[in-house]
Order: structure tokens, then sequence, then C-alpha cells
């Protein structure tokens, strides 16, 4: 019997499916002038990138993983002509691509190519070298002259984790912080609309939303209980928007608990606080060690949420809702100020478990490797010098789609 379209139930159970983005050429349209802008640091140099995350998806079907890619889904979604060329102009007019003659020149660029083509030439931003008879149409053309792209890169796709996330058997997909990343949801609303695979799968939350919401923020801790950051880049409404959906949408999910985070890069979203390695032990940001403040959103009656407020440190927390006798935190660096800095910066707390007790991690953060092999926990690593400059870790660039229970 096969594998359903999506089905997690857990952070910890052991993984079936992944969906993962390779890094293109995305990453050689970045400029030093609008790294910022793109939010990146730093410019990864692609090749090792690529091996780096060729190492990854080796690993993971090492370990009895299907892995599945971003650009092979959003292809096989556009297969109805009328449907590629409505994504087309979707994407045009998110991208800023206003004029008539601008949009029928860019439509025909992209009519050009193979689907697969298409859409990677979409991922890694279009250069005016790049369209044929491209010049000065409109007033637009010749104040922005100085700039080389006709549509910017989209370089965080490799951070697949946040433009959706799978709760269930269902998924949300985001409206995102940045307009920077507006364009990734686009490709999520299509896989759900047009896949014959996923086409069908309930969705809880879509990008035209009112208030933004991105996949770091989002645990699914059990079953029953999810977690929701409140974060720089996910809003309270958009929180209770989506917990409406899971808690009254015969989810099987009783509770979410809406977590405060502080609101700076450093606390970019709930998985860079804590994320689960085990049933009863999690990696933790060094700096949390005060108490908490959570939300405890439940379904009242007549549709309302009600929402009880709690206090308490991170391990109380997990205890009291995940029904642990007992909770084991390892925070980043092991303890150590310096180490922890240096590889929360690289971050070192964001891991991505493939089976309970059995993690994948960025082999250069290895004070808090040797601190979860302390623990018990098995430490599997992979090679980040270049992935890890786009500031996320193996948890954030990964969405699964299917894990065993627990």
């Amino acid at each position: 019997m096969g594998l359903p379209p999506i089905e997690i139930r857990s952070e910890i159970g052991p993984l079936r499916r992944v969906l993962l983005h390779r890094p293109g050429r995305e990453l050689e349209n970045l400029m030093p002038e609008s790294i910022g802008r793109l939010l990146f640091d730093d410019i990864p140099y692609l090749k090792i990138a690529q091996e780096e995350h060729d190492a990854f998806c080796h690993l993971l079907r090492q370990n009895g993983v299907e892995v599945v890619y971003l650009t092979d889904l959003v292809a096989e979604s556009l297969a109805d002509a009328a449907v590629r060329e409505k994504f087309i102009r979707e994407y045009l007019a998110e991208a800023g691509i206003w004029g008539e003659k601008r949009t029928a020149m860019m439509l025909d660029f992209f009519l050009s190519m193979s689907t697969k083509n298409m859409v990677e030439k979409m991922m890694e931003g279009v250069r005016k070298s790049d369209v044929p008879g491209y010049g000065k149409k409109n007033l637009t053309d010749y104040l922005d002259d100085y700039y080389p792209f006709v549509l910017d890169p989209i370089p965080n796709l490799y951070f697949t984790r946040d433009p959706f996330a799978a709760i269930g058997s269902g998924v949300s997909i985001h409206r995102m912080h940045s307009v920077t990343r507006g364009r990734e949801t686009l490709f999520a609303t299509y896989i759900f609309q047009y896949h014959p695979q996923y086409r069908n799968v309930p969705v809880y939350f879509n990008r035209h939303a009112n208030a933004t919401v991105e996949g770091g923020d989002i645990l699914v801790l059990s079953s029953k209980v999810a977690a929701i950051g409140i974060s720089q880049r996910t809003q309270p409404w958009a929180i209770e928007q989506l917990a409406k959906k899971l808690l009254w949408g015969n989810t099987g999910f009783e509770r979410v608990l809406a977590i405060d985070i502080p609101k700076n890069r450093a606390f970019m979203h709930l998985d860079t606080v804590f994320t689960m390695v085990d049933y009863d032990k999690f990696t933790m940001h060094p700096n949390i060690t005060a108490d908490l403040r959570v939300f405890v959103l439940e379904a009242g009656g007549q549709g309302h949420l009600t929402i009880t407020e709690e206090h308490g440190s991170l391990e109380h927390i997990l205890r009291e809702h995940l029904h642990l006798d007992r909770v084991t935190l390892i925070p980043c660096g092991g303890g150590s100020v310096i180490d922890a800095a240096r590889e929360q910066w690289n971050d070192g707390s964001n891991t991505f478990c493939i089976a309970p007790g059995k993690v994948i991690v960025y082999s250069r953060n290895y004070v808090t490797n040797r601190a979860m092999e302390d623990a018990g926990v098995e430490v599997l690593t992979i090679p980040s010098s270049e992935l890890s400059r786009g500031r996320g870790g193996p948890r954030c660039m990964t969405m699964p789609l299917v894990r065993e229970p627990v």
C-alpha cells in the first residue's frame, strides 16, 4: 500500500518522505548590494553548496527516506497548458511585471522553455541579458537601468520549511513576512491545487491571509498538540486563524500552544528556540532560561477559541503538555557561552529528526553534537561550510511530508 500524500503527527516519527530544494543558480544571482534585501548575510559558493546538499540527500536515502524535489513537483503541477499560462501570469504580476508589452515579452520567454527549465529559471531569477530583445520600454526601465535583473532570484528556496507546513493530513500555505519570499508560496499553491498526488490535500491556511505565518514557527509536538511561535515573522492573528482550522477541522489536534519568543533575528523562528530530538529530549537556544509566556488555544463553544495564558520554563511547559515524566534539554554549545554563541550562529540547535533519538545536524557544530551524543542521541552529520551561510539548519532545509506514527 502506498504512502498517503501528507501525514505528519509528530516531530520525531520515522521519516518516510521529505520535500527538498537543491540549491540552484539563484545563489549565483546574489550580489553584495542586494543580499540584505534578499535575507542573506553572505553569498554561498554554489558548487560546494550543491555538493553538501547532495550529501544531505544521500544520507536521507541511506536511512530509507524518499526524497522529492520542489522543482519536480511544481513542474508536474503545470502539465496542463492553460494552468501553466495562468501560473506564469500570476508569477509575473507578483514579481512586479505589470505592463502589457513587458508581460507579453516575459510570457513568450517562459513559454519557449520546457516546463522544468521554466520553473528553474523562475527560481534562479532572470537577468536582462537573458531575454532576447530586452530594452527600455517604459519610464521604469529608464529609472532602474542600473539594476541587471528583470526578475529577482529566490535564494531562500532551499529552506523549504517556511513557505508551507504539513500538519496532520493537511497543509498550511503561508503568507510570508517578507515580500522577498512571497513568490515561494505561489509554488506551493499550485502543487496543492493541481498536482495529481497532492491536489486533494486539505489546506488550513492560504497565502492571501491578512496575517503572516512561517513554517519554522510550527512544530507538531504530538498527534494532539501543535506549537506555533509568536515571532518576528508569525503574527498572533495568523495563529488564531490556523488554530481554528486545526481544532475544528476533524484533524485530531486538541491544543495549540502559542509560544511568545523574542522578536529579533537571533530568534527568527520557534525552531531556533528548540527542536525535538526524542520522546523526551530537546535541543534549545542557550538564551532561553527565563520563564516563557505561552497561550494555550483550545476549542470553545460556538466556534470560539478558549485562550489560557501560562508562564513557565520550557521544561515545565513541555512536561505538562506532552505528559512527560521528565524532559532533557540540550543547550546549544553545551553550556559554554563562547561555543553557544558560535554554534547558535550556525544553527546548532536546529536539528532534523528522522526517527526517535536520531538526528541530522551540521558537522561544524561539534560541541552541541557531542552534547547530544552524551544525552543518548544518535547524531548523523553533514558538511555545511556553504549551506550554513544562508542562516538555516537541517530542519530549515526540509519539509517532511510523511512520518510513521510514534
